[in-house]
């Protein structure tokens, strides 16, 4: 005997897929132009098959067992490659094509001063470069990889930290002479991206600021309108490195508590850029190039050297 796993049908799992999608048997039916009935005999056919009960029966509604949310998640992993690699293998025009999305800001500040330095390494490459601010959809926006802002918590992906991005407390010089303590920042607006509802409540708890009841916040979209509200005066705003050296030295901003108030915060409540890539997209020869080599470089530096460096050879 070679005890090897002995696995479900591929169409009993096919419609395990769309049920858990759907968590409805008529709805997957209708996606699979099969029948309701038909639709159960395959779902029973896998729980007897795994001797495990996937669909707890509630009236007209079906809620997923514990295993079967374990089960969806390699299930549709599996799929998905199984729709990349048809895509990889009849689009022969998209075989040497990598789609790349990554922040606006990673994208402006970080990538494209070196985005050459990757086209000599593999010049055979179409790289394709998005700047989309949500996550995207890897299948149905054909992203191959992308760099999102945040603090890695993407358990479904290969995730990469690039490069940290520390925030500086930054206001106008007339905000600034108004501030003596850090408890004296709930004074005031307190500017941040709505993409991360954490950032503020973990420097204030950093900074041992206690709320009060006439706390009020603003939200924006992305850092660069944040930081342009900053510079008008509304509030105070937590600024990336690059950008408020920037501003002190033009006078524009300040920092009221000093560059470094929040350098010894835990790494794990600094954000960062990630690079995030469905595990399967990997195995595609000129994706796998292109994640070696985000992963290689020291996008630290950029913020302190004057000159791209010369490209260097990708290492396996």
């Amino acid at each position: 005997m070679s005890g090897k796993l002995r696995l479900p049908s591929l169409n009993a799992l096919r419609v395990f897929h769309a049920v858990a999608q759907h968590k409805s048997f008529r709805q997957a039916a209708d996606e699979l132009l099969v029948t309701p009935q038909a639709v159960g005999q395959q779902i029973k056919l896998l729980e007897d098959t795994l001797q495990v009960t996937l669909f707890e029966r509630k009236g007209r509604s079906i809620e997923l067992t514990e295993s079967a949310i374990l089960l969806s998640h390699y299930v549709k992993a599996g799929f998905d490659e199984f729709s990349e690699g048809v895509r990889r293998v009849t689009k022969s025009n998209y075989r040497d094509r990598i789609n790349l999305n990554a922040s606006p800001y990673f994208a402006t500040h970080y990538l494209l001063p070196r985005l050459s330095l990757f086209r000599e390494i593999l010049p055979g490459a179409d790289l394709r470069l998005t700047t989309m601010v949500d996550l995207p959809d890897f299948g149905r926006d054909d992203i191959d990889m992308t760099v999102q802002w945040g603090y890695g918590n993407w358990p479904d992906y290969e995730t990469t930290l690039l490069v940290p991005d520390p925030k500086i407390i930054c206001c106008t010089p007339a905000i600034g002479e108004k501030i003596k303590s850090a408890q004296d920042l709930t004074r005031f607006t307190l500017l941040d991206t709505v993409k991360s509802k954490r950032l503020w409540p973990d420097i204030l708890r950093h900074l041992a600021v206690e709320k009060t009841e006439g706390d009020r916040s603003i939200g924006f979209d992305d850092a660069a309108t944040m930081r342009r509200a900053t510079l008008q005066g509304i509030g105070i705003g937590l600024v990336s490195v690059i950008d408020a050296e920037e501003d002190f030295r033009s006078g524009a901003l300040v920092a009221p508590l000093g560059r470094d108030a929040l350098s010894d915060m835990k790494p794990e409540e600094v954000p960062g850029f990630y690079l995030i890539v469905p595990r399967g997209h990997l195995r595609v020869k000129a994706v796998a190039a292109l994640h070696r080599w985000l992963v290689q470089q020291d996008w630290g530096s950029d913020l302190k050297i004057s000159s791209v460096p010369k490209p260097t050879p990708l290492s396996d």
